[in-house]
């Protein structure tokens, strides 16, 4: 339970749990973010792990310096961390299937899946690119690819290209824009908006399939 609640407080609280992370474990900090990015889009059963608020805030924490934490092997690493991840999640669909989404599923929705299928349906292999940047599809596309039996290769070409794009865009956003004054002061106020935009599309998705139902009936 412990473990739960940290995990709780570092996804609520980024920026905070971040600074308290590397004043803690200094240069394991890069294992640790590596594993958590790693998890993020390695397995099927991590969405909620924090992706883009936490990549934002490691760029702007590194620009602050005092941290002994260099910019760009901690792209390098993150970006392994982010290939290999989808890497691991496309071998996992390719085995498991659709099998492990069931209805009534807290984790493992159905509704996850059949969205990430449609997504992947409508922008095809770039779909893998995009999905970077969405929260649960970035965890749930690769496993749709795996299941679609997506030509592996063709797969690890989005993968490599959406995994660099992802972690340098977010990271570097993170260094460049951390060192503005403003942004530097009012630091949890940025990290809750990426959070809110980032995850703003997933939850007006959620919303307007509950609702359009209700419409139809009423018609």
């Amino acid at each position: 339970m412990e473990l739960l609640s940290q995990l709780v407080d570092f996804i609520l609280h980024t920026d905070k749990a971040l600074v308290q992370l590397v004043s803690d474990y200094k240069t394991w900090t890069y294992l640790i973010l590596f594993l958590i990015i790693f998890a993020e889009t390695g397995f099927v059963v991590t969405p909620f792990l924090p992706g883009d608020s936490m990549l934002f805030a490691v760029g702007a924490l590194i620009a602050k310096g005092g941290t002994g934490l260099d910019i760009w092997i901690m792209f390098l690493l993150l970006t392994i961390a982010a290939i290999a991840g989808n890497s691991l999640n496309y071998r996992l669909g390719s085995f498991f299937g659709i099998k492990v989404f069931k209805e009534g599923n807290k984790i493992l929705k159905l509704e996850y899946y059949n969205k990430s299928h449609e997504f992947f349906e409508k922008h095809g292999g770039k779909a893998i690119i995009f999905s970077r940047f969405l929260p649960i599809f970035r965890t749930i596309a690769p496993f749709v690819a795996g299941v679609a039996k997506m030509p592996f290769g063709r797969f690890t070409y989005y993968n490599v290209v959406g995994g660099i794009g992802w972690i340098f865009s977010l990271l570097f956003a993170g260094f460049l824009l951390g060192q503005i004054p403003i942004i530097r002061d009012n630091f949890s106020i940025v990290i809750i908006t990426i959070a809110v935009v980032t995850f703003g599309p997933v939850i007006y998705a959620a919303i307007k399939s509950r609702i359009k139902p209700k419409d139809i009936l009423k018609d």
